[in-house]
């Protein structure tokens, strides 16, 4: 979830779309959350990330289509006969969700001039809205067994002095608190920071169920790392992850362009070899952001493709 405004109807979406002490490391607490969370279940299964609209029943059908086992589930609609109808439909075609992704309410412009002013709470004219509405996922994903809440917070700043980072660090804290009151992990998707700069907020933010949905080809989008490189400093909080594709970005207007996996600048057999290594226990959600024909077959070559990388 990352390079346009989220709107999109029912099937594949083009995109997605109070402070405690801790008695141990924050790395060790996120592995904690998320190994409950997948314990059990096949490491690196497979899913993707897909907008349910009106439809549930539908959406969970398209997966199920494309024979794969796990989604994460995009929805703005939090209406409680909707939230029934999911539950029903992840149980009736056997498809595990695997987090509930949202964002807004208000635009969303993902670039790097419109971005750090409209993406995520850091923006404080739309900061206490976005927090009432993740709090609506999170009681919404309760109702259907969703273990994850996730979104992107929007462009932390670099400066831990500067005030947008003193005032976005509660913000998070607020709503990652509330998920965990309701059972549940709560996911900041790479994309608009560094990776340190993520790290150093979830620190500041201190609770244990605080992780990353690590989307690969974002780092790149955004300019802020390699991929390669960044998961060795993000791997004890890595909850999620985005397989997609991407290359540099050569406007300094505008992100780089995602494109199928294989064809940008993500490793991915050195991404699957490593995830091995650490043991990450979790889902890989394809994400492929474009709408039509072309999207469903990238999304069958894709998944050929990791199943090979995957074994």
């Amino acid at each position: 979830m990352a390079t346009a405004a989220t709107s999109a109807a029912a099937g594949v979406s083009p995109r997605a779309f109070a402070r405690s002490e801790l008695s141990v490391g924050a790395g060790a607490a996120a592995d904690a959350w998320t190994a409950s969370e997948n314990s059990g279940k096949q490491p690196l299964r497979l899913g993707i990330i897909l907008d349910i609209g009106r439809d549930p029943d539908a959406a969970m059908a398209k997966v199920r289509s494309l024979e794969l086992s796990t989604a994460q589930v995009s929805t703005a609609d939090f209406q409680p006969g909707l939230a029934e109808s999911l539950r029903q439909a992840l149980e009736k075609h056997r498809i595990e969700a695997t987090s509930l992704v949202t964002g807004g309410p208000g635009e969303e412009i993902y670039d790097f001039y419109a971005g750090p002013r409209t993406i995520g709470l850091v923006p404080p004219g739309t900061r206490a809205a976005r927090i009432a509405r993740l709090k609506q996922a999170s009681d919404f994903a309760k109702t259907c067994g969703i273990p994850a809440v996730q979104t992107h917070c929007g462009f932390i700043p670099e400066d831990p002095n500067d005030p947008l980072y003193k005032e976005a660090i509660p913000a998070i804290r607020e709503v990652a608190g509330y998920c965990r009151a309701n059972g549940q992990n709560f996911r900041c998707e790479t994309g608009q920071e560094t990776p340190i700069t993520l790290i150093r907020a979830i620190g500041d933010i201190g609770l244990d169920n605080v992780g990353v949905n690590f989307d690969l080809a974002n780092l790149i989008l955004y300019g802020k790392a390699n991929p390669v490189d960044a998961i060795e400093l993000l791997a004890p909080y890595i909850q999620g992850i985005h397989a997609k594709d991407g290359l540099w970005p050569t406007n300094p207007r505008e992100l780089g362009k995602e494109v199928p996996i294989g064809e940008g600048k993500v490793d991915f057999p050195r991404i699957i070899t490593r995830l091995k290594q650490l043991r990450y226990g979790g889902a890989i959600t394809i994400e492929r952001e474009i709408s039509g024909p072309r999207q469903l077959e990238d999304v069958r070559a894709e998944k050929i493709y990791l199943e090979r990388l995957i074994g």
